[in-house]
């Protein structure tokens, strides 16, 4: 929209959103002295990344070091280029794989932040300079009372919020990550935190983004920001009618991302005439169905087999969960899987399915017999009749399965072959066979973390037009902006760590400044 003559509110930075990387933008932008408001949709802040483990890939960090790390920055950018290729800008790329580390300094020097290992390995365990242990890290948990009343302001886990649950004993994880920024920010008197305040439009004049329309409380307020408005609010992945505009698989119901990412910011961004890409992806996952209908975000699978409409494997199951989802969704378009598709595994454990985090805790058993998800029977043969497989093709592939778990090796789908395939078998083979009954099968759907589509950006994070020139006053990190890693998903903590950074490198452009900082 045009510019009008009056502003309810004005700053030097407005940053929309509130996950890690707006949080980190906001503490960046602060630090450097500069005012901030940042606006949050939702009534708590922390977006998708509170329900997350809050992982960071951050290669060749100080972290990494002292824990006697031996990764080079070389080695990295050999792994993230074989994966990514050139589906995105090499310039774009380097500012990842460069920043991380100095951002990692960057926070060190405030005693609110303090990191810790979180070994995870690589998720394309075949590529070139591919790390076992990974290039991941997370922020060491706090004690509640650490937080004192910020915690109410923090979005809680996804247990606490759709399963009821208590609150954890320990801030933990993306918790943690959120909870950190949130203390962090609140000794800052320049930082102004806002709720229930959403960006509706943006403010061009001429050439530049003066400022945004925002909705708080349900009453318009005009913001003005005289260095820049971030745009980190994370995807669309909860607007259905965006996600079939642009062809994104799966449905809003199935996602991990709250309510409030509609992708306002993005459409703003749209109508004032910035560039868009990679609008169809998303970091994808199977998802095992629960008796709500839902899907959710699912892997550490410790047995079983994924079986097609034919009644065979189709998929290395022990592989990174966004390469599942991709597959999944490959032979959904192929024809030769609908939804759901079944897990299916023996009694060794019980009824209950060999799946170790489903992101929504699993309710009891009852329900989901009751629903027709969770289905047993004495014999292949029967179960094959009631998941609608042919019978004889589920035996044959249980059978061909088995051998492979007796020899150790799965010539099929090579399950076992890279180290995340084994992380959750103790280092070990993770092919258990199939041979204790009553056999049983788990219906799975697809899910997400939330869309990775969104506006186009430089390697400082400043916004494009469609002619590929600079929006001034305009910045996107995360899942808002077009993510750096293209189609694929190089390892775990990569869409909370590039949303981090450019949010970072945002900051640091407002502020006038290329990578130092003040205390």
């Amino acid at each position: 929209m045009e510019a009008e003559q009056t502003w309810d509110d004005e700053c030097d930075v407005l940053v929309v959103g509130s996950g890690g990387g707006a949080l980190t933008g906001a503490y960046t932008a602060a630090r450097e002295g500069l005012s901030v408001i940042l606006a949050e949709a939702d009534d708590c802040f922390g977006g998708t990344t509170a329900y997350s483990g809050g992982g960071m890939w951050f290669p060749n960090n100080a972290v990494l070091r002292r824990a006697g790390g031996t990764d080079t920055p070389e080695d990295a950018r050999t792994y993230y280029r074989a994966v990514v290729g050139d589906r995105t800008p090499v310039e774009l790329q380097d500012a990842y794989l460069e920043n991380g580390a100095k951002l990692v300094d960057y926070l060190e020097t405030d005693d609110d932040f303090a990191f810790q290992v979180l070994p995870w390995p690589d998720y394309f365990g075949s590529a070139p300079r591919a790390s076992d242990t990974g290039r991941h890290i997370v922020m060491k948990p706090v004690q509640p009372e650490a937080l004192g009343d910020l915690r109410d302001t923090l979005r809680p886990t996804l247990g606490v919020e759709r399963a009821g649950e208590p609150l954890p004993d320990l801030v933990a994880g993306g918790q943690a990550l959120i909870g950190r920024h949130l203390l962090a920010l609140s000794r800052r008197d320049n930082a102004e935190l806002r709720t229930n305040t959403c960006c509706e439009e943006l403010v061009r004049e001429g050439d530049t983004i003066t400022g945004a329309v925002v909705s708080q409380d349900g009453v318009r307020r005009r913001v003005r920001a005289h260095r820049g408005v971030l745009v980190a609010s994370g995807g669309f992945e909860r607007n259905e009618a965006m996600r079939k505009e642009y062809d994104v698989p799966g449905t809003s119901r199935d996602t991990l991302g709250p309510a409030t990412n509609q992708g306002k910011a993005i459409r703003a961004g749209i109508d004032i005439g910035a560039d868009v890409d990679l609008m169809s992806e998303a970091w994808w996952s199977p998802g095992l169905t629960h008796p709500d209908g839902t899907s959710t975000f699912s892997l550490w699978f410790t047995g079983g087999i994924f079986v097609d409409d034919n009644g065979e494997r189709f998929v290395n199951e022990s592989r990174a969960y966004d390469r599942i989802g991709r597959d999944v969704i490959d032979r959904i378009d192929a024809g030769t899987v609908t939804l759901p598709f079944w897990m299916v595994y023996d009694d060794r454990d019980g009824e209950r399915p060999p799946v170790r985090s489903t992101s929504v805790p699993m309710g009891e058993t009852d329900a989901y017999r009751d629903a027709g998800l969770w289905v047993s029977a004495d014999t292949l043969d029967e179960l094959a009749t009631r998941i609608g497989v042919p019978a004889d093709r589920l035996a044959s592939t249980v059978a061909r399965f088995n051998e492979f778990a007796a020899a150790g090796r799965d010539d099929d789908f090579q399950r076992g072959d890279e180290a995340y395939d084994r992380s959750f078998a103790g280092g070990g083979s993770p092919l258990v066979p199939l041979e204790t009954g009553p056999f049983h099968a788990a219906a799975f759907g697809i899910s997400d973390l939330g869309t990775k589509g969104g506006l186009r950006t430089d390697a400082h994070a400043r916004v494009l037009d469609r002619d590929g020139a600079v929006i001034n006053g305009l910045y996107a990190a995360g899942n808002s902006q077009a993510a750096v890693s293209g189609t694929v998903y190089p390892g775990g903590g990569n869409p909370i760590g590039s949303c981090m950074v450019f949010s970072h490198l945002a900051a640091l452009d407002m502020a006038g400044r290329d990578g130092g900082g003040r205390a």
